[in-house]
């Protein structure tokens, strides 16, 4: 009786025991097979556009842990038999939006989602988009969905100085996760964007510019006492002295918002005036002021190639792009800042429109591909598929300028997020 007792105490507390630790081990075994199924794939594309050389015919991007392995001709790769294989007509790196708003300003299209633009004052760098910034916004994942894993987003011209932009990729339940350059640069307008509203200052070009040279005056002097001044005379810290300073460093960009001719020359004086880094935006008649820009090393993200011929950007051409990268002038493409639903554009149409307008069809790629990267400073990471950059490969059944193509995959380090034909 006694044996008994104790084989019904204790061996159903073994039985659990080991039940437990073998349950345990399937389920590390089954993630782990997944989390490598995830990790290791072999796109074979009939054509691809590695934007770091010539295309190449029947090639192969080859995906490890999230990086790209190996990318080549299919006869010269041989794709492990543990790898998932993915096809395509055309594979080109992720597409670059390379400045928007999305995430901030979100499809809904109500004060709720629509954090993009602070008019409490005109000046205020020191506003974070990596504060603002919404992963889980359904518009990231449309976007996603049209082949583009990276974005420039963040505040929206429509103030002097509207705050920081930032970089993503677009995946992550959090922004901690989508970051890729917490902040990028400072968002600045000139001409009307910049002007206040609701008879706040400035009410002029010539105010807009006194006001930006006063504050920058106040970031030079700020910088100047922290590095000479004595302990307990150190200024106290100043979030918007220390966003200026950074530009002042040249540690990033001011990215500023001009479309009148007028507007682009005072941008590059104060550029100029101050030593700093600027990236123009917009830039609607950048082609009547070509050798100024040139000259002074500037780099341009156009309008979208199919904004309204409205306001300021009236005088608009669909072929700024063409123009400005005929001159030898960098150039990326964005879809700006939409005050209308769905609240964003896609740079894939944006790009095939400009292709139609001047651009070959590899300098249109370009555009929100390797150049988006290199003006964004991040074409170390992304812009093409090369051995270790991060694994983003977009993926179609034909032309991807062409309006009846889909894209049929997307990959965003190196996992497949998307496989739906859009």
């Amino acid at each position: 009786m006694k044996r008994c007792t104790e084989f019904l105490t204790k061996r159903p507390r073994v039985f659990f025991i080991r039940s437990f630790f073998i349950y345990a081990a399937l389920i590390l075994s089954v993630f782990t097979l997944s989390s490598t199924a995830r990790a290791q794939v072999a796109v074979r594309g009939e054509t691809v556009y590695t934007m770091a050389g010539e295309p190449i015919k029947d090639g192969v991007v080859l995906i490890n842990n999230g990086k790209i392995e190996r990318v080549g001709q299919a006869s010269q790769i041989r794709i492990p038999s543990n790898y998932r294989q993915l096809r395509a007509r055309v594979v080109t790196p992720g597409l670059i939006d390379a400045r928007s708003v999305v995430g901030l300003s979100g499809y809904l299209n109500q004060p709720t989602d629509q954090s993009q633009l602070e008019l409490s004052a005109a000046i205020q760098p020191e506003l974070r988009a990596f504060d603002a910034y919404d992963a889980r916004e359904r518009l990231v994942e449309w976007l996603r969905r049209f082949g583009i894993t990276t974005v420039h987003t963040g505040h929206a011209p429509g103030a002097l100085i509207s705050g920081q932009t930032m970089i993503v990729k677009t995946v992550g339940d959090t922004v901690e996760e989508a970051v890729v350059v917490q902040t990028a640069m400072i968002s600045a307008s000139l001409g009307q964007a910049g002007l206040g509203q609701g008879g706040k200052p400035p009410g002029t070009r010539a105010k807009e510019m006194a006001m930006l040279r006063a504050e920058f005056l106040k970031a030079r002097d700020y910088i100047n006492k922290l590095a000479t001044a004595k302990e307990e005379q150190k200024p106290a810290r100043d979030l918007r002295m220390e966003a200026l300073s950074r530009v002042l460093r040249g540690e990033i960009p001011l990215l500023i918002a001009a479309d009148r001719a007028q507007d682009i020359i005072t941008a590059l004086r104060l550029q100029k005036e101050f030593g700093i880094k600027i990236v123009l935006d917009g830039a609607a008649e950048a082609y009547l002021v070509i050798d100024q820009i040139k000259a002074a090393g500037v780099p341009v993200i156009v309008h979208p190639t199919m904004e309204r011929t409205a306001g300021e950007a009236e005088n608009l051409s669909m072929e700024t792009a063409a123009t400005l990268r005929r001159a030898g002038i960098p150039v990326a493409l964005q879809s700006g800042y939409e005050t209308y639903v769905p609240k964003t554009r896609v740079v894939l149409f944006e790009a095939g429109v400009a292709a139609a307008n001047g651009l070959s069809f590899t300098d249109a790629l370009s555009t929100i591909t390797i150049d988006a990267a290199r003006i964004l400073g991040i074409s170390n990471r992304v812009g093409s598929l090369e051995t270790g950059k991060d694994a983003d490969l977009a993926l179609f059944d034909g032309d991807p300028f062409e309006y009846t193509t889909h894209v049929t995959g997307v990959i965003v380090n190196g996992k497949v997020v998307s496989e739906e034909a859009q």
